[in-house]
């Protein structure tokens, strides 16, 4: 058995709250009829309405057909609606529906009591103290990442 060390208690219990976050995000989302996912596409277009299908999947990390049946649901719901793409034929840019609008705040709504919940107990500025911290975390992460695929591109035009 590997020895406990507070970098593995770091990630592990950072992937623990992760998906216990998503859970029950997913149980309180089903309140309204939709899913987790929807909501986060949902959330993503509100930030940034006009997206393609295919930017939007790239900036959620899903693959374009998982992220088809979320938008078929969510048009077939008329919170989302595909508009042709003025200037590419082949693709569609992804509006809100003016419906969205209050779903979206009763969400933002469920959204802060999911993060008073998970945050009970919690000093603010511990809270504010995490969040800063966690950007540190993401941010090594991102560049850890970009010079792994830099690393990655030369190792394919050195060798291929």
């Amino acid at each position: 058995m590997l020895p406990r060390t507070i970098n593995r208690e770091f990630a592990f219990t950072l992937s623990d709250v992760a998906r216990m976050l998503r859970t029950y995000a997913d149980h309180k989302a089903a309140q309204f009829g939709i899913t987790r996912a929807q909501w986060v596409v949902l959330v993503r277009l509100d930030r940034s309405e006009g997206l393609k299908q295919s930017e939007l999947a790239e900036m959620l990390e899903l693959q374009p057909i998982s992220l088809t049946r979320l938008l078929d649901k969510l048009c077939d719901s008329g919170l989302i609606e595909r508009r042709p793409d003025p200037i590419d034929r082949r693709a569609k840019r992804l509006f809100l529906t003016p419906a969205a609008r209050p779903l979206l705040e009763k969400l933002g709504d469920l959204g802060d009591e999911l993060t008073a919940t998970a945050l009970a107990g919690v000093e603010r500025e511990n809270v504010e103290r995490m969040v800063a911290q966690l950007g540190v975390v993401k941010e090594n992460l991102r560049q850890a990442i970009q010079h792994r695929n830099a690393g990655d591109a030369a190792g394919e035009r050195r060798y291929g």
